[in-house]
Protein backbone atom coordinates (compact mmCIF):
# COMPACT_ATOMS: atom_id res chain seq x y z
CA UNK A 1 0.00 0.00 0.00
CA UNK A 2 1.13 3.59 -0.73
CA UNK A 3 2.21 5.95 1.69
CA UNK A 4 -0.22 9.32 1.51
CA UNK A 5 2.83 11.22 2.45
CA UNK A 6 4.37 10.17 -0.78
CA UNK A 7 1.85 12.48 -2.55
CA UNK A 8 2.35 15.36 -0.11
CA UNK A 9 5.53 17.93 0.35
CA UNK A 10 8.17 19.10 -1.89
CA UNK A 11 10.84 18.96 -4.46
CA UNK A 12 13.26 20.03 -6.83
CA UNK A 13 12.23 20.41 -10.38
CA UNK A 14 15.16 19.73 -12.43
CA UNK A 15 13.97 18.96 -15.65
CA UNK A 16 12.62 22.86 -15.92
CA UNK A 17 14.15 26.32 -16.56
CA UNK A 18 13.56 29.99 -16.13
CA UNK A 19 14.05 32.61 -19.28
CA UNK A 20 13.98 36.20 -18.09
CA UNK A 21 12.58 38.62 -20.30
CA UNK A 22 13.72 42.29 -19.30
CA UNK A 23 13.63 45.72 -20.69
CA UNK A 24 10.90 48.54 -21.22
CA UNK A 25 9.22 46.52 -23.67
CA UNK A 26 9.55 43.54 -22.11
CA UNK A 27 5.77 43.41 -22.20
CA UNK A 28 4.54 44.90 -25.36
CA UNK A 29 7.50 42.26 -26.40
CA UNK A 30 6.04 38.97 -25.41
CA UNK A 31 2.40 40.11 -25.84
CA UNK A 32 3.42 39.81 -29.51
CA UNK A 33 4.94 35.98 -29.40
CA UNK A 34 2.48 34.33 -26.97
CA UNK A 35 -0.52 33.08 -26.93
CA UNK A 36 -1.70 34.21 -23.99
CA UNK A 37 -2.34 38.10 -22.58
CA UNK A 38 0.55 38.68 -20.48
CA UNK A 39 0.02 42.91 -20.38
CA UNK A 40 -2.00 42.21 -17.65
CA UNK A 41 -0.55 40.26 -15.20
CA UNK A 42 -0.31 41.89 -11.89
CA UNK A 43 1.53 41.02 -8.98
CA UNK A 44 -1.39 38.06 -8.12
CA UNK A 45 -1.75 36.30 -11.01
CA UNK A 46 0.32 33.75 -13.44
CA UNK A 47 -0.89 32.01 -16.79
CA UNK A 48 0.27 29.40 -19.43
CA UNK A 49 0.85 30.49 -22.71
CA UNK A 50 2.12 28.66 -25.37
CA UNK A 51 5.17 29.99 -28.21
CA UNK A 52 3.87 29.10 -31.53
CA UNK A 53 5.75 28.94 -35.25
CA UNK A 54 3.90 30.24 -38.31
CA UNK A 55 1.89 27.17 -38.77
CA UNK A 56 0.71 27.16 -35.44
CA UNK A 57 2.62 24.42 -34.31
CA UNK A 58 3.75 24.71 -30.26
CA UNK A 59 7.45 25.12 -29.84
CA UNK A 60 7.70 25.79 -26.34
CA UNK A 61 5.04 26.08 -23.32
CA UNK A 62 5.29 28.26 -20.52
CA UNK A 63 4.51 29.57 -17.04
CA UNK A 64 5.17 33.60 -17.25
CA UNK A 65 4.57 35.52 -14.18
CA UNK A 66 5.76 39.22 -13.57
CA UNK A 67 7.91 39.83 -10.51
CA UNK A 68 8.31 43.67 -11.96
CA UNK A 69 7.09 46.21 -14.30
CA UNK A 70 10.25 45.45 -16.89
CA UNK A 71 10.43 41.90 -16.09
CA UNK A 72 8.96 38.61 -17.10
CA UNK A 73 10.40 35.23 -15.60
CA UNK A 74 8.69 32.25 -17.71
CA UNK A 75 9.42 28.77 -16.80
CA UNK A 76 9.43 25.91 -19.50
CA UNK A 77 11.30 22.40 -19.82
CA UNK A 78 15.11 22.45 -19.44
CA UNK A 79 15.10 20.35 -22.70
CA UNK A 80 14.19 23.06 -25.04
CA UNK A 81 15.02 26.22 -23.22
CA UNK A 82 18.48 26.87 -25.25
CA UNK A 83 16.70 26.45 -28.46
CA UNK A 84 13.74 28.46 -27.71
CA UNK A 85 15.67 31.07 -25.90
CA UNK A 86 17.58 31.37 -29.32
CA UNK A 87 14.18 31.58 -31.24
CA UNK A 88 12.89 34.36 -28.98
CA UNK A 89 15.61 36.29 -29.75
CA UNK A 90 15.61 36.14 -33.14
CA UNK A 91 12.33 38.45 -32.92
CA UNK A 92 13.26 41.30 -30.40
CA UNK A 93 15.12 43.27 -33.25
CA UNK A 94 15.21 47.10 -31.73
CA UNK A 95 12.92 45.97 -28.81
CA UNK A 96 14.11 47.22 -25.49
CA UNK A 97 13.68 43.39 -24.25
CA UNK A 98 16.97 41.68 -23.12
CA UNK A 99 15.94 37.87 -22.62
CA UNK A 100 18.64 35.31 -20.91
CA UNK A 101 18.69 31.98 -19.31
CA UNK A 102 17.55 32.39 -15.37
CA UNK A 103 17.64 29.02 -13.96
CA UNK A 104 20.93 29.43 -11.88
CA UNK A 105 19.45 32.63 -10.27
CA UNK A 106 15.71 31.56 -9.99
CA UNK A 107 15.50 27.37 -8.76
CA UNK A 108 12.12 26.02 -9.40
CA UNK A 109 10.23 23.75 -6.15
CA UNK A 110 6.92 21.75 -6.97
CA UNK A 111 4.59 21.74 -3.71
CA UNK A 112 2.14 19.07 -3.78
CA UNK A 113 -1.17 18.29 -0.94
CA UNK A 114 -0.76 19.64 2.32
CA UNK A 115 1.93 21.63 1.07
CA UNK A 116 0.30 23.56 -1.60
CA UNK A 117 -2.78 23.80 0.24
CA UNK A 118 -0.20 26.32 2.48
CA UNK A 119 1.29 28.30 -0.59
CA UNK A 120 -1.53 29.48 -2.54
CA UNK A 121 -5.03 30.75 -3.13
CA UNK A 122 -7.92 28.51 -4.28
CA UNK A 123 -7.76 29.54 -7.71
CA UNK A 124 -4.92 27.97 -10.24
CA UNK A 125 -2.82 30.49 -11.89
CA UNK A 126 -3.12 33.01 -8.81
CA UNK A 127 0.30 33.68 -7.63
CA UNK A 128 1.27 35.08 -3.90
CA UNK A 129 4.83 36.11 -2.70
CA UNK A 130 6.79 34.83 -0.09
CA UNK A 131 9.57 36.77 1.35
CA UNK A 132 11.14 37.69 -1.96
CA UNK A 133 10.26 33.99 -3.27
CA UNK A 134 7.06 33.21 -6.02
CA UNK A 135 4.35 30.44 -5.49
CA UNK A 136 1.80 29.75 -8.31
CA UNK A 137 -1.29 27.64 -8.16
CA UNK A 138 -0.92 25.02 -10.76
CA UNK A 139 -4.14 23.00 -11.72
CA UNK A 140 -4.67 20.10 -9.49
CA UNK A 141 -3.29 16.61 -10.19
CA UNK A 142 -5.19 13.42 -9.14
CA UNK A 143 -7.26 15.86 -6.79
CA UNK A 144 -4.54 17.27 -5.31
CA UNK A 145 -3.74 21.12 -5.12
CA UNK A 146 -0.31 21.84 -6.73
CA UNK A 147 1.96 24.63 -6.59
CA UNK A 148 4.93 26.26 -8.70
CA UNK A 149 7.41 28.05 -5.72
CA UNK A 150 10.18 29.96 -7.26
CA UNK A 151 12.86 30.70 -5.07
CA UNK A 152 15.75 33.58 -6.29
CA UNK A 153 19.22 32.92 -5.09
CA UNK A 154 18.94 35.39 -2.00
CA UNK A 155 15.49 34.57 -0.89
CA UNK A 156 14.65 32.86 2.43
CA UNK A 157 11.66 30.91 2.91
CA UNK A 158 11.12 27.87 5.27
CA UNK A 159 10.70 24.92 3.09
CA UNK A 160 9.17 22.28 5.98
CA UNK A 161 7.27 19.87 3.78
CA UNK A 162 4.90 17.12 5.37
CA UNK A 163 5.50 14.53 3.45
CA UNK A 164 7.81 12.63 0.54
CA UNK A 165 6.97 14.08 -2.73
CA UNK A 166 9.95 13.42 -5.06
CA UNK A 167 10.29 14.64 -8.61
CA UNK A 168 8.79 10.96 -10.20
CA UNK A 169 5.59 11.59 -7.89
CA UNK A 170 5.25 15.37 -9.33
CA UNK A 171 5.97 14.44 -12.90
CA UNK A 172 2.92 11.66 -12.38
CA UNK A 173 0.49 14.10 -11.00
CA UNK A 174 1.58 16.85 -13.41
CA UNK A 175 0.23 14.24 -16.31
CA UNK A 176 -3.12 13.82 -13.81
CA UNK A 177 -3.20 17.40 -14.05
CA UNK A 178 -4.35 16.90 -17.73
CA UNK A 179 -2.00 20.30 -18.94
CA UNK A 180 0.38 18.94 -21.21
CA UNK A 181 4.58 20.52 -21.05
CA UNK A 182 5.53 21.04 -24.24
CA UNK A 183 9.58 19.33 -24.78
CA UNK A 184 12.09 18.11 -26.81
CA UNK A 185 10.28 15.58 -27.95
CA UNK A 186 7.44 17.15 -28.68
CA UNK A 187 8.67 20.75 -30.46
CA UNK A 188 6.55 20.87 -33.29
CA UNK A 189 4.27 18.43 -32.70
CA UNK A 190 0.54 20.26 -32.08
CA UNK A 191 -1.14 23.10 -32.87
CA UNK A 192 -2.61 24.44 -29.35
CA UNK A 193 -6.30 22.74 -29.35
CA UNK A 194 -4.59 19.46 -30.11
CA UNK A 195 -2.96 19.24 -26.57
CA UNK A 196 -6.48 21.13 -25.30
CA UNK A 197 -4.19 24.35 -24.29
CA UNK A 198 -7.33 26.34 -25.05
CA UNK A 199 -9.40 24.62 -21.97
CA UNK A 200 -6.95 24.93 -19.36
CA UNK A 201 -6.41 28.59 -19.73
CA UNK A 202 -3.34 28.68 -22.05
CA UNK A 203 -5.03 31.00 -24.96
CA UNK A 204 -6.07 33.74 -24.99
CA UNK A 205 -8.26 34.66 -28.00
CA UNK A 206 -9.29 38.01 -27.83
CA UNK A 207 -5.18 39.54 -27.27
CA UNK A 208 -4.33 39.47 -30.62
CA UNK A 209 -1.21 38.76 -33.23
CA UNK A 210 1.87 36.33 -32.50
CA UNK A 211 3.23 33.72 -34.76
CA UNK A 212 0.40 31.11 -35.52
CA UNK A 213 -2.78 32.65 -34.25
CA UNK A 214 -4.82 32.92 -37.53
CA UNK A 215 -3.99 28.83 -37.44
CA UNK A 216 -5.12 28.82 -34.01
CA UNK A 217 -8.21 30.86 -34.40
CA UNK A 218 -9.05 29.23 -37.27
CA UNK A 219 -8.88 25.97 -35.26
CA UNK A 220 -11.36 27.30 -33.06
CA UNK A 221 -13.92 29.15 -34.75
CA UNK A 222 -14.27 27.26 -38.13
CA UNK A 223 -14.22 23.94 -35.98
CA UNK A 224 -11.35 22.11 -37.76
CA UNK A 225 -9.70 20.88 -34.35
CA UNK A 226 -10.22 17.18 -35.42
CA UNK A 227 -7.52 15.91 -32.29
CA UNK A 228 -7.74 15.99 -29.04
CA UNK A 229 -5.68 15.07 -25.41
CA UNK A 230 -6.95 12.08 -23.35
CA UNK A 231 -5.61 10.83 -20.06
CA UNK A 232 -4.81 7.01 -20.62
CA UNK A 233 -2.86 4.35 -17.99
CA UNK A 234 -0.86 1.26 -19.61
CA UNK A 235 0.90 -1.30 -18.09
CA UNK A 236 3.85 -0.38 -19.72
CA UNK A 237 6.17 2.98 -19.67
CA UNK A 238 5.36 5.54 -22.18
CA UNK A 239 7.84 8.77 -23.17
CA UNK A 240 6.87 11.24 -25.03
CA UNK A 241 6.76 11.56 -28.86
CA UNK A 242 5.90 7.74 -28.62
CA UNK A 243 3.69 7.23 -31.48
CA UNK A 244 -0.08 5.31 -30.55
CA UNK A 245 -1.65 2.73 -33.25
CA UNK A 246 -5.40 1.31 -33.21
CA UNK A 247 -4.53 -2.54 -32.32
CA UNK A 248 -4.54 -4.14 -35.85
CA UNK A 249 -4.49 -1.59 -37.83
CA UNK A 250 -1.46 -1.20 -40.70
CA UNK A 251 -0.78 2.26 -41.56
CA UNK A 252 -0.02 5.50 -39.81
CA UNK A 253 0.08 6.44 -36.10
CA UNK A 254 -3.67 7.52 -34.17
CA UNK A 255 -1.88 9.87 -32.06
CA UNK A 256 1.16 10.93 -29.74
CA UNK A 257 2.51 10.13 -26.24
CA UNK A 258 2.19 14.18 -25.02
CA UNK A 259 3.49 13.62 -21.60
CA UNK A 260 3.99 10.80 -19.77
CA UNK A 261 5.11 9.82 -16.57
CA UNK A 262 5.58 5.91 -14.41
CA UNK A 263 3.11 5.33 -11.98
CA UNK A 264 3.44 5.61 -8.47
CA UNK A 265 2.62 2.04 -7.56
CA UNK A 266 5.28 0.78 -10.50
CA UNK A 267 1.97 -0.79 -11.94
CA UNK A 268 3.14 1.31 -15.80
CA UNK A 269 2.40 4.67 -16.34
CA UNK A 270 0.26 7.43 -17.09
CA UNK A 271 0.56 9.65 -20.01
CA UNK A 272 -1.48 12.38 -22.24
CA UNK A 273 -1.70 11.20 -25.74
CA UNK A 274 -2.80 13.43 -28.60
CA UNK A 275 -5.01 11.62 -30.83
CA UNK A 276 -7.19 11.66 -34.13
CA UNK A 277 -11.04 12.04 -32.69
CA UNK A 278 -12.15 9.19 -34.97
CA UNK A 279 -9.21 6.97 -33.61
CA UNK A 280 -11.59 6.93 -30.00
CA UNK A 281 -14.07 4.79 -32.22
CA UNK A 282 -12.08 2.15 -34.26
CA UNK A 283 -10.88 -0.45 -31.94
CA UNK A 284 -8.34 -0.77 -28.72
CA UNK A 285 -5.80 1.41 -28.74
CA UNK A 286 -1.80 0.21 -28.27
CA UNK A 287 1.08 1.53 -27.37
CA UNK A 288 4.77 2.46 -29.47
CA UNK A 289 3.02 -0.43 -32.32
CA UNK A 290 -0.32 -1.92 -33.60
CA UNK A 291 0.16 -4.98 -31.38
CA UNK A 292 2.05 -3.24 -28.44
CA UNK A 293 1.09 -2.53 -25.11
CA UNK A 294 -2.53 -1.38 -24.46
CA UNK A 295 -4.09 1.42 -23.16
CA UNK A 296 -6.67 2.24 -20.70
CA UNK A 297 -8.65 5.35 -21.09
CA UNK A 298 -8.64 7.23 -18.10
CA UNK A 299 -10.49 10.64 -16.94
CA UNK A 300 -9.52 14.01 -17.48
CA UNK A 301 -10.18 16.45 -14.55
CA UNK A 302 -11.89 18.33 -16.94
CA UNK A 303 -14.69 17.99 -19.58
CA UNK A 304 -14.21 17.63 -23.02
CA UNK A 305 -16.62 19.19 -25.04
CA UNK A 306 -15.87 16.88 -28.01
CA UNK A 307 -15.86 13.81 -25.93
CA UNK A 308 -19.10 12.94 -27.10
CA UNK A 309 -18.24 13.37 -30.91
CA UNK A 310 -15.81 11.36 -30.78
CA UNK A 311 -17.46 8.87 -28.90
CA UNK A 312 -19.93 8.84 -31.84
Amino acid sequence: MQSPSLFHGLCRIDDWGVIRARGADAATFLQGQLTNDVLSLGSTSARLAGFCSAKGRLQASFVVWRPADDEFLLACSRSLLAPTLKRLSMFVLRAQCKLGDASEEVALWGAAGADAQTLTDTTPWQRRDHDGATSIRLPDGAGLRRALLAVPDGAAIALAPTGTLTPAIWRWLEVQSGVVTVEAATVDRFVPQMVNFELVGGVDFQKGCYPGQEVVARSQYRGTTKRRTFLFDSDALASPGQDVFVAGAAGEAAGTVASAAPSPDGSGSSALIELRLAALGDGELRLGSADGPVLRRAELPYPLALDAEAAA
